[in-house]
């Protein structure tokens, strides 16, 4: 999609930076404007790692798919999706039904845009913070076929969540699933106690935005999205998780406060 043919969906602003195009931006997509151009580029001055983490986190979120295609699921529920674009799950599950949601109406406009009439694929708008009751919602139930034993997606979610929501979350999805079902989750972490300014900086326009932005140790994540259960691998670095080298991850990607992040394909045995 070219940015005219992007300004043309109604309620786009072309002037106004929006997240959605700045994580396509990050991404290396196509569907942004200028605006959110340069608040991408001030993010990456701020941390400079930020495009490298995030690639590495949609190259998760396709291994994730193929694997969880691989044992057989055909119906994906992913949360805070985004822009769905040419590399997103429906891209890897051409076969499997694939339903999208965000908060954000302006995203839900333009993923259906980008989606079109495509029939294995759904976008629709979803409060994480309320996921049992969007669960329980006729449309969502007859998208999947009133199916429950389905593959969940929650990639680079929990950050935004306080550890509440977080565990409201995981176990609103863990009480509707059918046994068997599984969840790609995605964890950031940094070293206790350490800080830059430029991290603050960083930390802090989520916080001008309105967003919570809270990091958690692995072990409190773990504790959150209880009562799910690792499977087998069980938590991986993102570099684990994708088969990369060693030395894929520098000290700077670090950024001086020790970030990591971490993938694991969760259970409801």
């Amino acid at each position: 999609m070219d940015n005219p043919e992007l300004a043309r969906i109604p309620g786009v602003n072309p002037h106004v930076p929006d997240a959605a195009r700045i994580y396509d931006y990050t991404l290396g997509g196509t569907h942004h404007f200028e605006v959110d151009r340069q608040a991408a580029e001030f993010m990456f001055s701020l941390v400079p790692s930020t495009r490298k983490w995030l690639r590495m986190l949609r190259g998760c979120l396709r291994t994730a798919a193929l694997r969880l295609s691989s044992d057989g699921f055909r119906h994906w529920v992913d949360f805070a999706s985004g822009l769905p674009t040419s590399d997103h799950v429906h891209s890897v599950l051409p076969k499997a039904k694939v339903l999208y949601s965000d908060i954000n109406p302006l995203t839900i406009a333009t993923g259906k845009h980008l989606l079109g009439d495509n029939p294995n694929t759904r976008y629709l708008e979803c409060d994480i913070r309320s996921a049992g009751d969007y669960l329980q919602r006729p449309d969502v139930q007859a998208f999947l076929d009133g199916e429950r034993r389905v593959a969940f997606g929650a990639n680079g979610i929990t950050v935004f969540l306080s550890s509440e929501e977080n565990r409201k979350f995981f176990k609103d999805l863990y009480d509707w699933a059918a046994p068997g079902s599984k969840l790609f989750a995605t964890f950031e972490t940094k070293a206790p106690g350490l800080s830059t300014p430029k991290w603050e900086q960083f930390v802090g326009m989520f916080q001008k935005m309105g967003e919570s932005f809270q990091l958690y140790s692995l072990r409190e994540y773990l504790d959150l999205c209880g009562p799910w259960t690792p499977g087998p691998g069980g938590v991986m670095t993102v570099r684990e998780f994708l088969g990369l080298p060693l030395n894929h991850i520098t000290e700077e990607d670090r950024e001086g406060v020790g970030i990591e992040f971490y993938a694991v394909i969760l259970e409801k045995r």
